[in-house]
C-alpha cells in the first residue's frame, strides 16, 4: 500500500477538515538531502530511456508507488523532474520521496493512458489524482445462454453472455427498473435450476410480473417476442415498443379478449413509470454521460449523469482525492480515465470545460471501447440546459460534502477528548465475531475515517485455531493476525495502515484478550477501547466505554459522538453476520463431490445430472459411471476409488 510520510504538519488556523493531501505530501526532516537522493535515482534512470511512449513509477524506499505517469516521450518527461527549481512544491515532496523507478513502454501514447489508469487503480498512489470509490457500478444482463432468458442485476467482470444495459448509478435504481421491466416484459428473474424445477407458477405470475415460461404457460417463440421488446426498449426505441404494445392492445379489445388488452394495459402503465421516473430530460441524447465540475473549499465534486437510449439512469457524485495544486481541468480528465478504465463509455460524453489532451482521451476511450468517442462542451439548446442541470447537481453535491465534513470534524475532536486520545484519528478500525453456538466462527474488522468508511479496507477472517466458542479466544486470533502482518509489512509505522484507534465490540473480558494479545507482541501504544452495552443489554445509549486500565464510561443518550460510535458499531455487526451468512451458505451448498481430486465444477455437474444426487453418484457401479455424459473412464475410476478404496 502507497506510504503516508509521517510529520503531518498541523492544519490550518478554522478548517474544519482533515486535509487527506496534506497528509500524503508532507516529507519527513529537512527535505534536501531527500530531493538530491530522489533527482539521482531519476537521473540513473533517465539514462536508460528513449524517447518512445510509455508508463512510468516512482517507488520510495520501501518500494510502495508514490506515483504513476504516462508520456508520449518518455526521455524527455522523466528527465523534466530533475529540474526541481521548475518543479511545484507537491511534485518537489514526490522527487525526494523517490528512489527506484519502473519502466514499461507501449506502442502508442494512448495505449500508455490506458496503462496509467489500470495502474492508478492497482496501487491508489498518493500523488495522483484518485477516484475514490469503492463500489462497482452496476448494470442489468439479459443472459443469452437458456432458451428463455432470465433478466438479472449485474455487477463486476462481464463474464456471462448476453446483452449488457448500463451502468446505474446504485444497485436501488437497477432493482426499480428491474421491477418496471418485468412488469413491462414479463421476463423471468429466477435462476436455471429454480426455473427447471417448477411445475407450477411462481408467486411472480400472480403478480403479473413474469410470463412463467418455466410451465409452459408462454412458449419460446412468445417469449422471444418479449425479450426482444426489451432489448428495443433499453437500446432506446421506448416510443416504437410503447406502439406496439398500444395497438395490440386495441386488437385485443376489439376481439373482445379482454384479459389480454388489460394485461397490455398494465404493461403500458409499467413503461409510463419508467419513463415518469426520469429525474432529467435526456430525450434525443441517446446514449450518453454528463460531467459537471463544482469546486470549493480545497475540494471537488464531480456530478455525473447516465443516459442509455435517452433514458436517465441514474446520477452519482464523485470526490477525488490527491488535488492539493492540480488544475481542476486536469481533475476532471484523470477521474475520467479512471472511472472508463472499469466502465465502458458510450459514444457521447458530455463535460462543463475543455480538457487537457482531449484528442488523446477519446483515442484511448475509442480503443478501449471500439467504437468512436466524442467529448464536447455542450454551448447551447438541451444540452446546455442538461449540463446547466448537472451543474448545479455537482454544487449541491460539494455544499452537502462540505456540512458533512464539518460535522464529522467536530465529532472527531469530541471523539478524541472522550477517549483521552493523543491526537485525532485517521484511521478507526472496528471488530467483532459472528457465529451460531460456535459454528463457522468469522471475525470482522471494518475501518472508518474522517471522510467515512473505508469499505475497500474491510476485512474478515475466519476462525482457524481458536475453540469457536470461546469469544476471547477468537478474538485474540483476530489480533494476533492482523498486528502480526502489520509488524512485518510496516514495523516502523511509515504507512497508513495502523489505526489511531481500535474499537472492540464487547466488555471487559474483550478488552482484556485484545490488550495481552497486543503486549505479548510488543504493541502498547495503540489506543484501545472496548465498546458494550451496560447493564441494560438492548437498550440504545446505554453503552459503556472499558478503558484499558480498567476505567468505564458512558456518553449521554443524546450525545452525537455515542450516535457516531452506535455507527461504527452497527457497521461491522452487518459486515461480520454477512461475513457469517456467507460462510453457512458456502457449506449449505457444498457437496460431498467436492472431497474428490481432481473433479471440477464441469464433472461435478455432469455426474449430478445424469445420477440426481451425491448418493446415487457415491452408490453407482463403475460400469455406471463411465456412462455418465462427460465423465471420461479415468474420472470414472477415480470416483469409484474415492468411494471404494478397498474395491
Amino acid at each position: 500500500m502507497a506510504r503516508t510520510p509521517a510529520g503531518t504538519p498541523p492544519h490550518p488556523k478554522g478548517a474544519e477538515r482533515f486535509n487527506e493531501e496534506r497528509a500524503a505530501y508532507t516529507v519527513k526532516g529537512d527535505a534536501q538531502p531527500d530531493i538530491e537522493a530522489g533527482v539521482k535515482a531519476i537521473r540513473e534512470t533517465v539514462r536508460t530511456l528513449k524517447p518512445t511512449p510509455g508508463v512510468y513509477r516512482m517507488l520510495d524506499a520501501r518500494g510502495d508507488v508514490l506515483y504513476v505517469g504516462k508520456a508520449r516521450a518518455l526521455k524527455n518527461r522523466v528527465a523534466n523532474y530533475c529540474q526541481v527549481t521548475a518543479l511545484s512544491s507537491r511534485l518537489q515532496r514526490m522527487v525526494s520521496q523517490t528512489r527506484r523507478m519502473e519502466i514499461v513502454t507501449t506502442n502508442s501514447e494512448a495505449e500508455a493512458l490506458l496503462l496509467e489508469a489500470q495502474l492508478i487503480k492497482r496501487f491508489r498512489p498518493p500523488y495522483n489524482v484518485l477516484l475514490r470509490d469503492d463500489k462497482s457500478f452496476p448494470f442489468i444482463l439479459l443472459r443469452a445462454d437458456h432458451p428463455f432468458p432470465r433478466i438479472m442485476k449485474h455487477r463486476g467482470a462481464r463474464k456471462a453472455k448476453g446483452d449488457y444495459y448500463g451502468p446505474f448509478a446504485s444497485a436501488g435504481s437497477v432493482n426499480t427498473t428491474i421491477n418496471a421491466l418485468q412488469k413491462l416484459f414479463l421476463l423471468r428473474s429466477c435462476t436455471d435450476s429454480f426455473f427447471s424445477r417448477r411445475d407450477r407458477p411462481c408467486l411472480l405470475y400472480q403478480i403479473k410480473r413474469c410470463s412463467a415460461p418455466c410451465v409452459g404457460r408462454v412458449d419460446q417463440a412468445g417469449y422471444a417476442e418479449l425479450v426482444r421488446q426489451a432489448k428495443e426498449f433499453l437500446g432506446g426505441r421506448s416510443g416504437a415498443v410503447q406502439r406496439e404494445i398500444e395497438s395490440q392492445m386495441a386488437k385485443a379489445a376489439e376481439n373482445l379478449d379482454f384479459e389480454s388488452a388489460a394485461m397490455l394495459r398494465d404493461r403500458l402503465r409499467a413503461a409510463t413509470f419508467i419513463q415518469g421516473t426520469q429525474a432529467i430530460n435526456a430525450e434525443g441524447l441517446g446514449d450518453a454521460d454528463v460531467f459537471a465540475l463544482a469546486a470549493k473549499g480545497g475540494q471537488i465534486a464531480i456530478q455525473a449523469f447516465f443516459v442509455r437510449g435517452g433514458q436517465n439512469w441514474g446520477h452519482r457524485a464523485f470526490f477525488p482525492a490527491h488535488i492539493a495544486d492540480v488544475p481542476e481541468a486536469e481533475v476532471l480528465a484523470r477521474v475520467l480515465m479512471q472511472f472508463y478504465e472499469e466502465v465502458p463509455a458510450p459514444r457521447t460524453i458530455l463535460v462543463d470545460r475543455e480538457l487537457p489532451e482531449r484528442e488523446l482521451l477519446e483515442e484511448a476511450l475509442c480503443e478501449a471501447g471500439g467504437h468512436r468517442v466524442a467529448i464536447s462542451v455542450p454551448q447551447r439548446g438541451d444540452r446546455r440546459r442538461l449540463m446547466e442541470q448537472a451543474s448545479r447537481n455537482a454544487a449541491e453535491a460539494l455544499d452537502r460534502r462540505l456540512a458533512e465534513t464539518g460535522t464529522q470534524a467536530r465529532i472527531l475532536r469530541e471523539l478524541t477528548e472522550f477517549l483521552e486520545l493523543p491526537e485525532e484519528p485517521q484511521r478507526i478500525e472496528v471488530y467483532d465475531n459472528s457465529h451460531i453456538q460456535g459454528a463457522k466462527a468469522v471475525g470482522a474488522m471494518i475501518v472508518a475515517g474522517p471522510e467515512g468508511f473505508r469499505k475497500g479496507q474491510y476485512r474478515k477472517f475466519n476462525i482457524r485455531h481458536a475453540q469457536t466458542d470461546d469469544d476471547f479466544g477468537m478474538m485474540r486470533e483476530v489480533m494476533s493476525r492482523r498486528f502480526g502482518r502489520a509488524l512485518e509489512e510496516d514495523p516502523d509505522r511509515d504507512g497508513d495502515t495502523w489505526p489511531g484507534l481500535v474499537l472492540i465490540d464487547g466488555g471487559k473480558g474483550q478488552m482484556s484478550s485484545v490488550r495481552d494479545t497486543l503486549e505479548d507482541l510488543g504493541i502498547e501504544d495503540v489506543p484501545l477501547i472496548a465498546v458494550a452495552k451496560g447493564p441494560h443489554h438492548g437498550r440504545e445509549g446505554r453503552e459503556v466505554f472499558h478503558f484499558p486500565d480498567g476505567r468505564e464510561k458512558t456518553l449521554p443518550p443524546n450525545s452525537p459522538v455515542l450516535f457516531y460510535l452506535q455507527r461504527l458499531r452497527d457497521e461491522v455487526h452487518r459486515f461480520a453476520i454477512g461475513a457469517h451468512r456467507a460462510k453457512r451458505s458456502r457449506a449449505i451448498s457444498a457437496s460431498p463431490l467436492d472431497e474428490i481430486p481432481g473433479i471440477g465444477p464441469a464433472r461435478k455437474r455432469a455426474l449430478l445430472l445424469h445420477f440426481g444426487t451425491a448418493g446415487k453418484v457415491r452408490a453407482a457401479a463403475l460400469d455406471d459411471l463411465k456412462r455418465a455424459p462427460g465423465v471420461s473412464a479415468a474420472v470414472a475410476q477415480a470416483v469409484f476409488d474415492f468411494y471404494h478404496p478397498s474395491g
